[in-house]
């Protein structure tokens, strides 16, 4: 009996400190962001028509020029961040009235594998962010979601139903750009692998995915 006791004690000290760092982690994880948000405000409001890049982790993590065609170009990345974080509202807000030369749109990752978000409730909340940022941006682009790669740390039946996601968010990505008025910039095939652990990309992945962001940003030159 004593040894049970011991067994559901030791057990639920176990749950008890799994719980307080699972708990720990999300408050660190809230208090990142609302720095990176007070931030991304002092930013943009000594900035004009600048060229801002929202997303999630894989924007916060891309070493991005500081410019393009004169715009001054803003990293607007939020870890975690999805279809559903009301990016688009916190940003008008933060830009306070003044206009953007053009939003590049990030996201879709934290969609498919956090949420399994599915591609009609997707294509809702995308269309529903593109809506409110063009009132704010002369241009806005769509970037296409980035693959997974295979790895130790994801496991395979994850990777592949998200997989099945971003295959479909990226296959409803252009004709969703045409009817909001927005521009879709596609990503080039990448190498595998690609990723540093399944999801955040490697210095191979940042090369091309950095090059399908100027690109599709460059729509904006000329709107000085």
């Amino acid at each position: 009996m004593n040894r049970m006791l011991v067994g559901f004690a030791v057990l639920a000290i176990g749950a008890v400190s799994v719980g307080a760092s699972i708990v720990k982690k999300q408050a660190f994880a809230e208090s990142h962001r609302r720095s990176r948000q007070i931030i991304l405000y002092y930013t943009l409001s000594r900035i004009d028509n600048p060229i801002i890049v929202l997303g999630d982790s894989i924007v916060e993590a891309s070493t991005l020029p500081r410019e393009l065609c004169g715009h001054a170009i803003v990293n607007a990345g939020l870890d975690g961040a999805s279809t559903t974080s009301d990016l688009g509202d916190w940003l008008v807000d933060a830009l306070d009235g003044k206009p953007a030369a053009a939003i590049v749109i990030a996201l879709g990752i934290n969609d498919a594998l956090g949420a399994a978000r599915d591609l009609p409730q997707f294509e809702a909340n995308y269309s529903s962010l593109v809506a409110t940022l063009s009132k704010a941006a002369g241009r806005v682009i769509m970037l296409g979601v980035p693959p997974l790669d295979a790895s130790p740390r994801l496991p395979v039946e994850t990777r592949t139903k998200a997989t099945r996601l971003i295959d479909g968010y990226n296959s409803a990505l252009p004709a969703l750009a045409v009817r909001s008025g927005a521009t879709f910039a596609a990503l080039p095939p990448l190498p595998t692998p690609h990723t540093i652990d399944g999801v955040h990309l490697s210095a191979a992945g940042y090369q091309l995915w950095n090059e399908a962001v100027l690109k599709g940003a460059s729509v904006s030159c000329g709107s000085k």
